[in-house]
């Protein structure tokens, strides 16, 4: 029997998610969702604020071929490259999806209502690259409301910095570890005093920094499964959340500093941690784990499109789920590191699989794009 709190936070998840300060972003993006009205519909009903993509979902998305057949055959009839193929597809997708989301740009004054595109993942380790990608997909995108998305890679955070001082809303992905979220940060507020330097308006410049969540509990789950003992095994399910909840720690502290608080004058904005990879990959957890788990204000969840429908039909939304929980996040990943599983070799080796991911992602589009152009009787090159 469900009791009333129950009751009470299951209905109208997404709402109360909301109205907790969560932004609801949509981790996925095609051509049909776009033009079928789902993309709208979405917003209107689901809460959505935000879509956010990736190599691996434009992979899926384009490399399907459906609703791109018209625009591969004007593209191949111009002998383009592969790359610029892809180029203008992705940037047609995200160009459409930011004027649906404009609205909720509007009405947030540039909070949400954003679209993300990334850099090439073959430019994660090439700063002056993924500075030059950063821009020309900005020019290309040409709308207020798109973020152009960069790797926490070493390379990648001077590149944040350069791209933040030159106007440019950026949202950092494939960030895993506490030290690395902390040298986001502070690109970030180097990048804002760049552009204060120049003298842009601050508050036109929006970040959020991409903490990625189910990738640590499936590598630390993995070892400690090895490990089998019953002590291994109570502390899975537990890693990840500790991670976020310890990055939305730093988040208030660097984010009440003095350093920000010259910014924060300037009317600079707060760069929001936003959870990604909330999608639960082990069956034995709730599949809104970590969205219920990881309620906090000023965050943004973004949610591929299952995740989004198992919180609108059953998730807990019971208040903020973060900030009381610092102590017990610091005493599991120290529970973890003494059974002799170390923190710094995880989320280095997951850092080092996102980036190959999604270089694989984009190269199987790449594979599908030329196929498809040769196809149409041009040969790609």
């Amino acid at each position: 029997m469900i009791t009333v709190t129950e009751a009470t936070a299951t209905a109208g998840a997404l709402k109360r998610l909301s109205d907790e300060g969560v932004s609801i972003w949509l981790d996925d993006l095609s051509r049909g969702r776009i033009e079928s009205g789902n993309l709208a519909e979405l917003v209107a009903t689901k809460h959505v604020v935000g879509v956010t993509t990736n190599p691996s979902i434009f992979q899926a998305a384009i490399g399907s071929g459906k609703g791109y057949e018209e625009q591969l055959t004007d593209l191949a009839t111009r002998g383009v490259t592969v790359d610029e193929a892809v180029r203008m597809m992705t940037t047609a997708d995200v160009r459409a999806a930011a004027d649906v989301l404009r609205p909720v740009y509007d009405a947030t004054g540039g909070r949400d209502g954003r679209v993300s595109i990334e850099v090439d993942p073959r430019l994660a380790h090439e700063t002056q690259a993924t500075i030059a990608e950063a821009k020309q997909l900005a020019w290309l995108v040409d709308r207020p409301n798109v973020m152009i998305k960069i790797p926490a890679t070493k390379a990648g955070l001077p590149a944040i910095t350069e791209v933040i001082g030159l106007g440019i809303s950026v949202n950092v992905t494939l960030i895993f570890s506490l030290e690395r979220y902390r040298e986001v940060m502070d690109a970030y507020l180097a990048g804002l005093e760049k552009a204060a330097k120049k003298g842009l308006d601050l508050s036109t410049i929006h970040s959020v920094a991409s903490f990625f969540v189910s990738r640590v509990d499936s590598e630390i789950d993995k070892r400690l499964t090895v490990l089998g003992t019953d002590t291994a095994l109570a502390l899975k399910g537990r890693a990840a959340l500790a991670n976020a909840r310890l990055a939305y720690e730093a988040y208030e502290e660097v984010f009440s500093g003095e350093r920000w608080n010259s910014l924060g004058g300037a009317r600079a904005n707060k760069q929001r941690p936003l959870w990604a990879s909330t999608g639960v990959k082990d069956p034995a957890y709730k599949d809104t784990l970590y969205v219920d788990d990881l309620v906090a204000p000023g965050t943004v969840n973004t949610m591929p499109e299952a995740t989004l429908n198992a919180t609108a039909d059953h998730g807990r939304i019971t208040g903020d789920t973060v900030t009381g929980g610092y102590a017990q996040a610091r005493a599991d990943l120290a529970a973890v590191e003494a059974l002799g599983i170390s923190y710094d070799e995880v989320v280095q080796q997951l850092e080092d699989e996102g980036v190959a991911k999604f270089e694989v992602a984009w190269q199987d589009l790449l594979d599908a794009v030329t196929k498809s152009l040769n196809s149409k009787g041009v040969d790609a090159e």
